[in-house]
Parts: structure tokens; sequence; C-alpha cells
């Protein structure tokens, strides 16, 4: 099983990625834990070498809390997608991010005759989104820091949406639900579908 799941900030995209993974057992790849593994790595470590250089390379963008640009993060995807625990399957969280990103990981997996399963989408109104980020407490979770997120997820997430969608690879889902009900329904779904 290979999967995206796609949501904004507070959608619950951590909490079902956690729960797929648990019962596909397949990996979680996260893209924020990509960076922090490529940044905090030790260079001498020569399976790490090439993601630390990429590390080194991201740095800039992460400090300025910026997304990492395209061509390094299908770069990152790419290390990462050809390690040896991920041949049976994985769910990919907070990638792709644009549509050329969800793209490029089409194409890429073509090139190892492999393809997404499914792009899994979290619907929530805006108003939870936002209200869920505000109650996490975390430092970078301010109103207008929060608010900018998820204008910014609805900018560049409706591309990638129609992309998958024009591909047939796209469930919606509501994730304005308790997280057991959300996974029922995304397994419901799953199911329904790889019988079909």
């Amino acid at each position: 099983m290979r999967l995206v799941i796609l949501g904004g900030s507070g959608s619950g995209k951590s909490t079902q990625a956690q729960r797929l993974c648990k019962h596909f057992n397949i990996p979680l790849i996260s893209t924020g834990e990509i960076l922090r593994t490529a940044i905090n790595c030790n260079p001498a470590e020569a399976e790490y070498s090439e993601l630390n250089i990429l590390g080194e390379n991201a740095k800039p963008y992460i400090a300025k809390g910026e997304y990492v640009p395209d061509e390094m993060m299908i770069e990152f995807m790419k290390l990462r997608l050809s390690k040896h625990d991920v041949s049976s399957g994985w769910i990919l969280e907070g990638y792709p991010r644009t549509a050329f990103q969800a793209e490029e990981l089409d194409f890429l997996l073509d090139s190892w005759q492999e393809k997404l399963d499914w792009a899994i989408y979290l619907q929530v109104p805006e108003a939870v989104m936002v209200s869920r980020s505000l109650g996490r407490s975390l430092p970078d979770d301010q109103p207008e820091i929060v608010q900018r997120r998820v204008e910014v997820f609805y900018d560049r997430t409706i591309p990638i949406l129609e992309y998958y969608d024009r591909r047939r690879r796209l469930l919606t889902i509501n994730g304005d639900n308790p997280p057991e009900q959300v996974q029922h329904n995304i397994l419901t779904l799953l199911g329904n579908y790889s019988q079909s």
C-alpha cells in the first residue's frame, strides 16, 4: 500500500498517518522527519552523506520558516524511497506539497514500475483547522501565523487535489470526526476500492 495523506494544519494528518502505518505495518515517511534527520545526521556515516549535503542546503529555508524548494524535496524523496524498508509500501505525510511535486513523485514511481495507490485528503472546515492549530499551543501556532498557513495550504493544495482527482487517485474524507471514526472511514473506502 502506497498512500499520500493530505490536509491542512490541524486536519489530523499525523494522527491518521500513524494509525494507518500501524494498521498496514508500513513505514511513515514524514518530510519534517526527513529534514530533521538530514540536518542532524552524522556526515561521517556513509549512508547519510548525500542526505547531509541536502540537509545543509535546506537549512536556510527551514530557518526562515519557508518551504524547501521543490527540486530539493524531490531529491530528499528519491533518497528516502530508495531505502530497503519501504519495499512493501509507505505512507507519505507532508509531501507532495505542490502539484509539481505530485507529478514528480508519479514519474519517480513509474521509473521503478511502482504506483501510488491513493491520495487521502482529510477535509476539515477552515475554522476547525485554525482552532485545532491554536489549541496545540506550539510556539509557531500564533493566530496570524496559523491564518497564513491555512491560506498557503489552500493556494498550494487545491492544485494537488485536482491533479489526483484527474487521475482517479483521490479519496476525500471528512476529517472533522473523532480519530477512530476517521480511520474507520478511510479503511472502509480503501477496502471498497481495492475490491472494485
